[in-house]
This record gives C-alpha cells, sequence and structure tokens, in this order.
C-alpha cells in the first residue's frame, strides 16, 4: 500500500477531505432530500463488482461521518446481475457499483436499475461519463491504453490503436481475452469512432498480429510483454500501476495512443453505479452516491485502485500523474456500452478468442 493511501486510512475522515480536497457545499444531506431520507432506516444495501478493499475505506468514513450503515455484498458483476433479477422486488440492495459501463448498460436494460436524476451528480460527473436518463453515473474513470517493452519498441514507432492491426506489428501483439468486457468496451468504442467496417478490419488485423494466444488477464498479458513474447499489448492503467508499486514493471512503460489533433484520444471506461429498481432506502442511497461523486471522497475512491477521478475538480494521486498528460475520448459511454452487442459479433467473427 503506498504512503498516500495510508495516511488516508490513519486519518479517517478528517484526513479524507485533505486528500480529497475542500468538500463541495453541494454534496451529500441536501436539506431537499434530508427530511425524506429521515422516514427511511439509516442504512445503505451494496452489491459491488468492485473488490472489498476498494469500497470499505469509503464505506466506513461514510458512515463515521453520517451515522449511515453501509452493507455491502461483493461478487462478479455477473452473478451481481443474476442474483439481482432472481430477487425482483424483494431485493435487499440499494445501489449496484460495476467496474465497466458495458456492465451497467447491462443491467438498465435488465430492468433492474432505476433513474436517478440528482443535481449534484450531474454537477459532479460529465455528461459523457453517466447516462443521459439518470440509470447509472461513473464514479471513477480508467484509462486503457497501450504498455511496451522499451528494450525491443520505440515510442515513435506506435500510434494509435488502430495502427496495431498494421503488418509491422505482425508476431508483436499480445491482447487480454475478448471474453472479457474491458476489451469489449474498447472495440464497441472503436465502432463508435470509426464504424463498423473498420472496426471489422482493425479487430482481424490484431487477430493476424497476435504473437500468442490472448490471455486471461492484463497482468499476464504485460509479463509475456516483459518476456519479450510480443513487444506491446494494450490494458487498463492500474494493472501497470500495480506492477510499478511492486517495482516489477522493468522495462515495460506506457504509451498514450490517439493523441494527434484529429484523433480520439485514448479510451476511457469506468467504474460507476445505479440506484436499484427497488432499493429500500432509495434517498440514502442517492446520499451515498453524491457523496462518492464529491471532491472529498474522489481522490481516494480513484487513488485507491490508481484511477482516474471523474470529478473535473480532483487531481488523480501522484503515481498516476507521473505517468503524463493525454487526451481522453470523450465519446458518451451510454452510446459505447448500446454497442456492446456488435462488439461481441465482431471479435468472435474475426476469431478473437
Amino acid at each position: 500500500m503506498n504512503n498516500w493511501v495510508k495516511g488516508c486510512l490513519l486519518a479517517g475522515t478528517v484526513l479524507l477531505t485533505a486528500c480529497g480536497g475542500e468538500q463541495a457545499a453541494n454534496t451529500t444531506a441536501e436539506k431537499k432530500s434530508g427530511d425524506d431520507a429521515q422516514a427511511e432506516a439509516k442504512e445503505v444495501v451494496v452489491y459491488s463488482a468492485r473488490k472489498e478493499h476498494l469500497i470499505k475505506p469509503l464505506f466506513d468514513a461514510y458512515t463515521e461521518q453520517t451515522g449511515v450503515k453501509i452493507t455491502y455484498i461483493t461478487d462478479k458483476a455477473g452473478p451481481l446481475l443474476v442474483r439481482l433479477k432472481s430477487e425482483g422486488a424483494s431485493t435487499p440492495a440499494d445501489i449496484l457499483l460495476t467496474t465497466d459501463v458495458g456492465f451497467l448498460w447491462k443491467a438498465q436494460q435488465e430492468g433492474v436499475l432505476a433513474p436517478l436524476q440528482s443535481e449534484v451528480l450531474s454537477a459532479n460527473v460529465p455528461a459523457h461519463l453517466r447516462d443521459k436518463s439518470g440509470y447509472w453515473y461513473g464514479l471513477t474513470q480508467r484509462a486503457r491504453t497501450l504498455v511496451y517493452n522499451s528494450d525491443n519498441i520505440q515510442p515513435a514507432q506506435m500510434s494509435t490503436y488502430e495502427a496495431l492491426a498494421e503488418p509491422a506489428f505482425k508476431g508483436k501483439l499480445c491482447l487480454r481475452t475478448s471474453k472479457k468486457v474491458y476489451n469489449q468496451s474498447l472495440v464497441a468504442s472503436l465502432i463508435v469512432n470509426d464504424g463498423m467496417d473498420k472496426t471489422r478490419e482493425v479487430v482481424g488485423g490484431w487477430v493476424n498480429n497476435l504473437a500468442v494466444a490472448p490471455f486471461a488477464n492484463d497482468t499476464a498479458a504485460m509479463k509475456a510483454v516483459l518476456a519479450g513474447q510480443c513487444d506491446v499489448t494494450v490494458v487498463n492503467t492500474y494493472y501497470y500501476g500495480r506492477l510499478e508499486s511492486k517495482g516489477e514493471q522493468g522495462a515495460l512503460k506506457i504509451f498514450w495512443p490517439n493523441q494527434a489533433e484529429d484523433q480520439r484520444g485514448v479510451h476511457m471506461n469506468i467504474s460507476g453505479a445505479g440506484l436499484t429498481q427497488h432499493a429500500k432506502h432509495p434517498k440514502h442511497a442517492q446520499a451515498l452516491l453524491e457523496w462518492l461523486s464529491s471532491t472529498q471522497a474522489q481522490q481516494l475512491l480513484a487513488g485507491l485502485n490508481l484511477e482516474f477521478p471523474v470529478n473535473p475538480a480532483v487531481s488523480p494521486v501522484d503515481q498516476v500523474v507521473a505517468w503524463g498528460s493525454f487526451k481522453a475520448d470523450d465519446v458518451a459511454l451510454d452510446d459505447v456500452a448500446a454497442k456492446q452487442r456488435e462488439a461481441v459479433q465482431i471479435m468472435d467473427a474475426a476469431g478473437y478468442r
């Protein structure tokens, strides 16, 4: 655990403000919802695909600050969605917290989320990082970028996600499996930005350029790059950060693709949440989501996993800042999520397993 996180956790709520900046005046416990919340039990139940060590420090601080008890269940997003559907109106869950916009979109399509209109969330979360109708809101951003072996390839040889399909990368590319949602969302973003035909061409080129069969996770793909099995891969930056925190990154470096003036920028995904359709504590759930988007909570929430805050008023932690600045794709993520099915079809047709 890095020193910044240790400092935040040791000081609890007091230093939470110092780590995240001054609390925004319009976060949590607004008077207009406070009276309604008093009629509910001071409790929120969260179904979370985000792991316990990434949420418990926030929930503990919130409980200490407000007195609201937070009960949470952690599991993978798929099983949590199945559980919500099977429980129906009897579910105890007030909030569904997931790790990819694709899961949030699917939960919305399955009818387990309810629209939530919040001036606080709308102010703290940029429009492209939330659902247009309020079914879900991003809480952290994760950049999916290139990581390369600096002993074998130079930055000048790389440019875009699309360029990884070119013959120059034959036998030099490693990828995570297509069965995981992160690459499905990346391909969905290609469809939105480049169209179906170009995306088919790109994904087919990626498959042709693979040095070895796709890996089960981003860390394994990076380790293959480090071992010289391939020269470059595509990962979420926090996986690189974890290696870096342990001093295991070796010759691996981050490259930000698609940075030219006429290019899209780096693909950004979210970890986000929505109010469940049958929430028993909707006002307290809304207040918690608003607080998680506030300047008080954002740096700790993002920093614990080396992600990027969604609130523009909050900067990433120092380790993340050190990776350098970049242009991020600001395409609406609900548009990206809506292309998930087409993305999977393209990947399957290309033989990307």
